[in-house]
C-alpha cells in the first residue's frame, strides 16, 4: 500500500462497540470520521461467528442488559436490525443437594422460600435498596466524571461545577441509602449478601454477579460494586432484566456499524494500527501496519489503555510517571470462554427433561455457594485454574432458532476462575484443551447428557481473548473495576474525562468511565467531549 496521506476530522482506533458508537455520534455531528479495525469484521468482542458447521454464536460477549437505552434510541439501532428479546427466566441454579433455585418474574419469592422463609421475606427490601442505589448511579453512567486538574481556577472551575452536579445526584439518596452506597463500594459481595440472607442458593445467584469478569473471591473488598455494576442494565425498558440479541451479539455491532455508516462514517476492516504519530505535544494521526499514514485532528482509541500507551506510542512522547502508572493498570478477569454445539438440551438431575423448558433459557449458574466460588479463586491463584470451576451456561438458541440447525442448540459457557497468566511461565496454549474438558465435565456433573451432546466447541482462553480481541489478560472490562480504577480515576486520575496526556488524543473504550460491559456509554461520553472540543475550536476540522 502507498504512503499517501489522508485527512480526517476524527480517526478511531478499534471498531469495537464503543468505537462504533463514538463514530456514529461524531459523524452525526457532521464530522468526517474514519474507523480502523484490525480484524476482518467490526464489533470487537461483540461478534457472532459460525464456530462449527451450521452453528453460530456470540464469540465472546454473550448476553444483553447493559446496552444503554439512550444509545439504542439515538443510533436508531432497531431501524438498523437490532431486536432484543428477554429471557423467560433470569437464572437457574442447581444446588449440591439435588434441588434448584429459579429466579424470575413472579417466581423468585416462592423459590427462595423453599430454602428460607426469612430470605424470601427480605427479597423486596433487598431489591428496593439495591435498585435505589443503582438508579442514582445509572444517572452517572452517561456523565463525564469530574476531572482532577492542576493549574488555575479557570481550569478547575468547570470540574468543580461538574463535581457539584454529581453531588446533587447523590443527594437524592437519604442517609440510609448513602450508607448502603458506601457498603456497596467498600465491602465484598459476600459480606454484603451475608448481611441480607442466610440461605446459600440466593447468595450464590446474586454473588455470581460480584465475580463475573472479576478475578477475585466473592469476599474480596470492593466486589460488591461489581455486583452493583451488573444491576445497571435493562432490556426493552425493564430494569435489571437480561436478554438476547436476535442473531447474537454481532447483531448489536452490525446495527451500530450501519448507523455510523449511514451518517457518513468510513469503516475500514483488516487495518491494524502500528503507531500513533506525535508532533510536539499533539497526536496528529496514525501509521497502519501496512505503512499508510492517516492524519487527523482527533485521534481516538477504543483499545485497552495499556495497548494504546505502551504499544502504539513511543516512550519519549509520554511523561515518565504516566507510563509507569499505566504499566500498573490492573487487567485480567479470570475468564475462560467457550461455545459448544449441542445435539440436544441438557437434562439436569434436579429438573429432568430434554424438551425445551423455561429454565433452559435462563442464565444457568454452576456455582452453588459463595464458599464454592471462594475456593475456585484460591485454586486458580495457586495452580492456574479452579478444580471445581464456576460456569454460567446460556443457551441462546432456546430464544433464537437462527443459531443452530432444527432440534439442535448452541451454548455459551462463561467460565470463572482461571489465572490470566499461568504460574511458572506456562502457556495457556498448552492447557486450554484440558481446561475446556474440565468445564464440560463440570456441567456434565449436573446434567449427565451434556458431554455426550457436544458436537463441536470453540475455546477462548485468557490468552486467546487477548490475541483475538485485545482483551489484555482476558479482561472483559479493559481494566479491573476497583475503587482506584473507577470514575475520575479511570484510567487515571487527571485523565478521567476521555482525554489523554497529549493534545488531540482521546479514549472511548471500556478502560474509561463507566467501565466494561456492552454499554456504549464510554463511546457516547467520549463523542460528546470531542464534539465540544471541535465547537470550542480546541480541534480544527480538516479542509
Amino acid at each position: 500500500m502507498s504512503n499517501a496521506v489522508a485527512n480526517t476530522d476524527a480517526l478511531i482506533i478499534g471498531g469495537g462497540h464503543n468505537g462504533l458508537v463514538c463514530a456514529a455520534y461524531l459523524a452525526g455531528a457532521g464530522l468526517k470520521v474514519t474507523v480502523l479495525e484490525q480484524r476482518a469484521v467490526v464489533g470487537g468482542a461483540a461478534v457472532t461467528e459460525e464456530f462449527h458447521p451450521g452453528f453460530r454464536n456470540s464469540v465472546a460477549a454473550y448476553t444483553v442488559s447493559l446496552l444503554n437505552p439512550k444509545v439504542i434510541r439515538d443510533l436508531e439501532l432497531p431501524k438498523h436490525g437490532l431486536r432484543v428479546v428477554e429471557r423467560k427466566l433470569s437464572n437457574f441454579l442447581p444446588t449440591q443437594d439435588g434441588r434448584y433455585l429459579i429466579i424470575g418474574d413472579g417466581r423468585t419469592a416462592a423459590e427462595v422460600a423453599k430454602f428460607s422463609a426469612r430470605d424470601a421475606a427480605r427479597l423486596d427490601d433487598y431489591s428496593e435498596r439495591l435498585g435505589a442505589v443503582a438508579d442514582v448511579l445509572r444517572d452517572l453512567v452517561l456523565e463525564t466524571p469530574p476531572n482532577a486538574v492542576e493549574g488555575s481556577w479557570r481550569m478547575a472551575l468547570p470540574e468543580l461545577l461538574r463535581a457539584a452536579q454529581v453531588g446533587g445526584k447523590l443527594r437524592k439518596l437519604d442517609m440510609t441509602m448513602r450508607r448502603e452506597l458506601l457498603n456497596l463500594f467498600a465491602t465484598s459481595a459476600g459480606d454484603y449478601l451475608d448481611g441480607w440472607f442466610e440461605s446459600d442458593p440466593i447468595k450464590a445467584v446474586y454473588g455470581f454477579d460480584g465475580i463475573v469478569g472479576n478475578y477475585a473471591s466473592p469476599y474480596t473488598p470492593g466486589s460488591a460494586y461489581v455486583l452493583l455494576h451488573h444491576v445497571f442494565g435493562e432490556v426493552n425498558g425493564k430494569k435489571g432484566a437480561w436478554g438476547h440479541a436476535m442473531g447474537g451479539m454481532g447483531a448489536i455491532t452490525q446495527a451500530m456499524s450501519k448507523s455510523a455508516q449511514a451518517r457518513g462514517a468510513v469503516i475500514r476492516v483488516s487495518t491494524p494500527v502500528r503507531e500513533v504519530i506525535v508532533e510536539g505535544n499533539r497526536a496528529v494521526g496514525v501509521i497502519t501496519e501496512a505503512g499508510e499514514t492517516i492524519r487527523a485532528a482527533a485521534v481516538i482509541s477504543n483499545l485497552n489503555p495499556k495497548l494504546l500507551y505502551l504499544k502504539l506510542l513511543a516512550a519519549n512522547t509520554l511523561p515518565d510517571e504516566f507510563r509507569e502508572r499505566i504499566g500498573r493498570w490492573r487487567c485480567g478477569s479470570g475468564t475462560f470462554r467457550m461455545n459448544v454445539a449441542l445435539a440436544e438440551l441438557p437434562d439436569f438431575n434436579c429438573l429432568r427433561g430434554k424438551a425445551l423448558a423455561d429454565h433452559h433459557s435462563a442464565g444457568i449458574i454452576i456455582a452453588p455457594t459463595l464458599s464454592y466460588m471462594e475456593q475456585a479463586y484460591f485454586d486458580a491463584r495457586s495452580s492456574g485454574w479452579s478444580r471445581k470451576p464456576i460456569v454460567e451456561v446460556v443457551i441462546p438458541s432456546t430464544l433464537d432458532d437462527s443459531l443452530a440447525p432444527a432440534g439442535q442448540h448452541v451454548a455459551s459457557l462463561f467460565c470463572q476462575h482461571v489465572a490470566p497468566q499461568l504460574p511458572n511461565g506456562e502457556s495457556w496454549d498448552t492447557h486450554r484443551e484440558a481446561v475446556a474438558d474440565l468445564m464440560i465435565d463440570t456441567v456434565n456433573a449436573y446434567a449427565p447428557n451434556f458431554k455426550a451432546a457436544v458436537l463441536g466447541r470453540q475455546i477462548m482462553s485468557p490468552l486467546d481473548l487477548e490475541r483475538t480481541f485485545g482483551l489484555v489478560g482476558g479482561d472483559i472490562f479493559h481494566g479491573a473495576l476497583s475503587l482506584d480504577q473507577m470514575f475520575s480515576a479511570r484510567p487515571m486520575l487527571g485523565h478521567g474525562n476521555y482525554r489523554g496526556p497529549l493534545q488531540g488524543l482521546y479514549m472511548c473504550g471500556a478502560g474509561t468511565h463507566p467501565g466494561g460491559g456492552v454499554t456504549g456509554a464510554p463511546g457516547h461520553n467520549a463523542a460528546r467531549e470531542i464534539i465540544g472540543d471541535f465547537r470550542r475550536r480546541r480541534l480544527r476540522r480538516v479542509a
